[in-house]
């Protein structure tokens, strides 16, 4: 176990909780199957580091939860922070676009990418594509992706996740895209979607959220936040999941009771943190980190480039 693994079972206040009924996710209605979440091309976006290409580890060999729940946030959080820097790159990216009178023939394919891969239906190039993508091109903060894989999961332990790398239950809908759920009606089509890598479960979660209509009001909550100037926070944002389970409200309080018992806050604080350098430079060490356990809570941000 890393020193910082050690570490964050002193500072995590972790307390057991009961994960009950089983996953949904609403479907996909468009018709046009599951995206992973790919990254349109980008010159300023590093290659993706060997580790995020990593199967997901076996959790159930654990005996002590305390020590299961802190491997499966320290394997997780460094994905979530690298999904979440190479967003914000991307992010960056669009808006120097906004800022140019004229575009490229490279940008705007770019941009048309981006497009088509967050559903936004404005004139390409125009303000309002502008508008709605940066709306759409944002990041979800760490305890909201914790919180919901554990809860999606059963803390990395589920079929779907050791099968499939799939931790957040994401559906899809071509034969032999994923995995056929046991409990499957008949008559009906979709399986539960097959990652290379539990990062790649990891990016097109926050793709769904970033783009699905049924998200919505998280991207509301979010983007009020961001112009009230407070920070982004799992327990405002999880109010916009009321869609994400059958369940509704009930699901809502049980992500936010697993963020408030795990203190998953945390990482969000964390986050910041590693995030008070928005420099490129910076974000591109964050976006290509060589070794995982650099992404760690209290490690330096400096070595992140250098394994």
């Amino acid at each position: 176990m890393f020193p910082a693994m050690r570490s964050l079972m002193l500072v995590i206040p972790l307390v057991a909780f009961a994960i009950a009924g089983s996953l949904y996710v609403p479907s996909d209605r468009s018709g046009g199957g599951y995206n992973s979440g790919s990254e349109p091309a980008l010159s300023s976006l590093p290659t993706l580091p060997t580790w995020a290409r990593a199967d997901l580890p076996d959790f159930s060999g654990y005996r002590d939860t305390t020590e299961k729940k802190v491997a499966f946030f320290s394997f997780l959080y460094p994905r979530i922070v690298l999904a979440n820097s190479r967003i914000l790159i991307e992010r960056d990216y669009l808006d120097s676009l906004t800022r140019k009178d004229t575009l490229s023939k490279q940008e705007h394919t770019w941009l048309t990418a981006q497009a088509k891969r967050l559903r936004v239906d404005e004139e390409p190039g125009t303000p309002e594509q502008f508008s709605v993508l940066r709306k759409r091109l944002d990041v979800i903060p760490p305890s909201l992706i914790l919180a919901q894989a554990a809860n999606e999961s059963a803390w990395g332990t589920s079929r779907f996740a050791l099968r499939g790398n799939n931790l957040f239950g994401q559906w899809c809908f071509s034969k032999g895209c994923g995995l056929v759920p046991l409990s499957r009606v008949e008559g009906a089509s979709h399986e539960v979607a097959a990652f290379p890598s539990p990062y790649h479960s990891v990016r097109a979660y926050v793709q769904n959220l970033n783009r699905h209509g049924s998200y919505q009001g998280l991207r509301d909550t979010r983007l009020d936040d961001r112009e009230a100037g407070d920070p982004l926070s799992g327990l405002s944002l999880a109010r916009g999941l009321i869609s994400y389970s059958e369940r509704g409200e009930e699901y809502v309080d049980e992500i936010r009771s697993m963020i408030r018992y795990n203190n998953l806050e945390f990482y969000d604080t964390e986050f910041r943190k590693i995030l008070s350098d928005r420099s490129p430079s910076h974000l591109k060490s964050l976006a290509s980190a060589s070794a995982e356990r650099v992404l760690l809570p209290g490690q330096s941000t400096d070595s992140s480039a250098e394994g």
